[in-house]
C-alpha cells in the first residue's frame, strides 16, 4: 500500500526515536519529515502539504494535543495519529476529542504503525474515489458530502474529520433503523474496546453539535443498542 507521493509529518522530540521512525517510513516508500518540537512542526505544516500527521504527545514548546488543535484549525480533515508514553484513559479521550484518528502507546511496533497508516490512508482514498455514494441529503436544510468530509447545515459549511465522516455515513446508511454500537466500532476502528467506545461517544457528541442548528435532524440514543439518525 506504500505510495511514494504520500507525505507524512512526524513530530517527535526524542531525536533518536524520531530519526529511526522517519528513516523507516522513507524505507517503506513514504515522504516523511521529522520535527523535534511542536512549534517547528506547526511551521512545517503551514509551509508544506501533508497527507497524514504523526504526533508525539509530550513535546517542548507545543505539545501534541495543542499541535493537533492548531493543525485542525487549518485542515480539519487531515488524519492524525498520536504517539505517547501515556496510557491514562483521560489522555486517550483527550486525544480523540481533538480529532485523533488513531492512538499508539509507546513502546510500539513500527510495522504496526505502518499498517495503521495504510489503513487510514486506504479509507481516505476510498472516500475520495467513491463518486456515487458520497452525498446524503438530510431533510431540507442539511447535506453531508462524505467524500469531502463536509457538512452543510442551514447554508453553513462545516469541515469534519475522517472518523466523523465514517460514523455519519454509517448513520445515513442505517436511516430508519438503528446503527448497532458494536458493529459501528468494528467498522470504524476494527475494535470494540472500551477506549474506542468512549472515543465514539465523543465523536457522536461532536456530530450532534454540528447538526443542532437544523431542528429537523437529530442523532438519538437507542438504549442498549446504539444510535439512530432521525430526519
Amino acid at each position: 500500500m506504500e505510495d511514494k507521493n504520500t507525505t507524512i509529518l512526524l513530530a517527535e522530540d526524542e531525536e533518536n526515536i524520531g530519526t529511526l521512525l522517519c528513516d523507516y517510513l522513507k524505507a517503506k516508500g513514504y515522504q516523511a519529515d521529522l520535527y523535534l518540537d511542536g512549534e517547528k512542526a506547526f511551521r512545517g505544516f503551514c509551509a508544506k502539504k501533508y497527507d497524514i500527521c504523526i504526533l508525539d504527545v509530550m513535546m517542548p514548546k507545543k505539545d501534541g494535543f495543542m499541535l493537533a488543535e492548531d493543525i485542525r484549525s487549518i485542515s480539519p480533515e487531515i488524519p492524525i495519529i498520536f504517539l505517547t508514553a501515556k496510557n491514562m484513559k483521560e489522555d486517550l479521550i483527550h486525544g480523540f476529542s481533538v480529532g485523533a484518528d488513531d492512538y499508539m502507546t509507546k513502546p510500539f511496533s513500527v510495522d504496526e504503525l505502518v499498517l495503521r497508516i495504510e489503513a487510514i490512508l486506504r479509507r481516505i482514498r476510498t472516500f475520495s474515489n467513491d463518486t456515487e455514494k458520497t452525498v446524503f441529503k438530510l431533510g431540507n436544510n442539511t447535506t453531508f458530502y462524505y467524500g469531502k468530509h463536509t457538512l452543510v447545515v442551514c447554508d453553513k459549511e462545516i469541515k469534519i474529520t475522517a472518523k466523523e465522516s465514517e460514523i455519519l455515513r454509517l448513520l445515513c446508511m442505517n436511516k430508519g433503523g438503528v446503527l448497532d454500537r458494536n458493529s459501528a466500532l468494528i467498522a470504524v476502528w476494527n475494535d470494540d474496546s472500551y477506549f474506542n467506545a468512549r472515543s465514539m461517544d465523543v465523536y457522536i457528541a461532536k456530530l450532534r453539535k454540528y447538526i443542532e442548528q437544523d431542528p429537523d435532524v437529530e442523532i438519538v440514543n437507542v438504549r442498549g443498542k446504539g444510535f439512530k439518525l432521525v430526519y
